[in-house]
């Protein structure tokens, strides 16, 4: 997923030297998106302009992902594309930050001498001197006309001391992982020995690039699970929670800026409050943020199976403005394979927690994401996760082949499947999920949702998009609106009432019935 980022606001400085236009691309997930906003705050506020046109741009910077190969191939491209501006446009230095910098850093300053500078997952403070600049005095600043910008409301102190009571907290099962080596960063070629410990709080600048009415926080940081197939722990360090405080507060300010939609994100949601000693941690943050007014939609990504508890089920059902989607990643179905995994449970104790699921939220959406082709996954493991998938009927689904990643667990494992045999079983499971979802899809025709338009379509000027509570930001279907109703225009970031009148495989189309108020009550799917 990639975003170029561009922020309409400006921040007035004491300073007669030009702004440098800083241009930036962002890939992957969610939660890197964050960090590139967080970078982009800070350089907005140390007197940079940040620009969608890299041609435009003096600085670029491309934040990386290297989750698998084909994201680690997308960052490479990426960077290979954005050095090409520094001889064809105005650009004079690129710098490279992310996950690929913290496996890669020594390969990519060998290999790309284009690059000027890395900035690790850890290090995002340390964009400022990549780029140039100094971080200014806070009196430097004058005004904000950003709707979009949050300014540090605290002094340099309150942040090193709110760092430093971070760096003291930790799980039991972090310090257990380390011991056991799970975050061992020997074996990388360029990656610094100590682990990144930085956490951005609500003091943190931020400029976001998300549509106007939605938003991330991130509300943790690293993963403490010994998944066999993931390198991310040794990308982001051990697991650690932001301060309750301090998310909502970032939550209040975001939603005085007119957000109406905040999806609450960690590697591990369901962690969280765990290394602050906070018993249901989660359930206490969903049960705090709902009471915000003016916060129409709350969600969080992602939930680890066997830490959803009553208590978090409970949140979620009472209160209307948190949405009734769950995105459990449960990788396999098979015992043998999720063992292997480092993941445990198997089909049957997933079907038992789904329906505890459905059974306390009635009408929840469920999404999840699988991995075929690990190593040593037999045919019979392959038929037991199609099994598993026929009975669970997920609403929303996602397969990756799995990937061979040099530093995980699973690397180290022999009986490696064919690659032709793992692009075989995951076309064969999206089939599956194809039919199951088309099925879904058509039982919603005739009902009424409250729709939040996002704009007019990239396909057509004809449709306009938008999406429900049962759609997460930018990786489920979408709502095609084709009718307006009484409308002659739609607002984008606004609610409608809409009734769906046409189904697909994955998409819905729907006419708009009347605007939608923030209490308006939605109907059981």
């Amino acid at each position: 997923m990639k975003h170029l980022s561009e922020n309409d606001g400006s921040v007035a400085v004491l300073n007669e030297t030009p702004r440098p236009k800083i241009g930036f691309v962002s890939l992957g997930c969610p939660k890197n998106l964050v960090d590139s906003e967080v970078m982009m705050g800070l350089l907005d506020r140390a007197g940079a302009e940040i620009t969608t046109k890299p041609e435009a741009a003096d600085i670029l910077v491309v934040n990386t992902c290297s989750f698998i190969d084909t994201a680690k191939q997308e960052s490479v491209d990426t960077i290979l594309e954005m050095a090409q501006h520094k001889t064809s446009g105005s650009a004079r230095r690129l710098i490279v930050a992310g996950c690929l910098v913290e496996r890669y850093r020594d390969e990519i300053r060998r290999n790309i001498p284009e690059v000027d500078a890395v900035v690790g997952t850890g290090e995002l403070e340390q964009i400022l001197a990549a780029a140039g600049l100094e971080a200014p005095k806070p009196q430097t600043i004058l005004a904000n006309a950003s709707p979009f910008h949050i300014l540090s409301a605290e002094g340099g102190a309150a942040r090193a001391a709110s760092t430093a009571a971070q760096a003291t907290a930790a799980r039991p099962e972090g310090d257990l992982r380390e011991q056991q080596g799970r975050f061992a960063r020997d074996t990388w070629d360029g990656a610094t020995a100590q682990l990144p410990q930085y956490l951005y709080d609500h003091t943190t600048p931020r400029l976001l690039a998300t549509k106007k009415a939605s938003a991330y926080i991130k509300i943790a940081e690293g993963c403490d699970h010994p998944c066999s197939f993931c390198v991310i722990p040794n990308l982001r360090g051990k697991f650690r929670s932001r301060r309750f405080e301090s998310v909502v507060a970032e939550a209040e300010a975001l939603v005085a800026q007119g957000v109406r939609e905040i999806t609450l994100i960690g590697q591990d949601t369901t962690c969280y409050g765990e290394d602050l000693d906070l018993k249901d941690g989660l359930a206490l943050l969903l049960d705090r943020l709902a009471q915000i007014e003016g916060l129409v939609w709350l969600r969080f990504l992602y939930a680890y199976p066997n830490r959803i508890t009553g208590k978090l089920l409970e949140t979620i059902a009472k209160h209307d403005n948190i949405c009734k989607y769950l995105d459990v990643p449960l990788q396999h179905a098979s015992p043998a394979v999720l063992k292997t995994m480092k993941r445990g449970a198997g089909a049957e104790i997933f079907l038992k927690t789904i329906a505890k699921v459905r059974a306390a939220v009635p009408g929840i959406a469920l999404r999840t994401s699988f991995i075929v082709g690990f190593p040593g996954e037999t045919e019979e493991d392959f038929e037991t996760l199609c099994d598993f998938v026929k009975e669970a009927k997920f609403d929303w689904l996602g397969v990756f082949g799995y990937s061979d990643e040099e530093g995980s667990r699973a690397f180290e494992l022999g009986e490696k499947v064919p690659a032709r045999t793992i692009e075989r079983r995951k076309r064969a499971l999206m089939k599956l999920q194809q039919g199951i979802s088309k099925k879904g899809k058509a039982a919603q025709v005739g009902r009424a949702v409250n729709v939040l338009i996002e704009g007019e379509s990239e396909e057509t000027p004809l449709l306009w998009e938008g999406r429900t509570q049962f759609h997460a930001p930018e990786i489920d279907g979408t709502v095609y609106i084709n009718d307006f109703g009484p409308y002659e225009s739609l607002t984008p970031g606004a609610f409608y009432r809409c009734e769906i009148t046409e189904s697909h495989d994955y998409d819905v189309v729907a006419r708009v019935i009347e605007e939608a108020g923030p209490a308006a009550a939605e109907v059981s799917r």
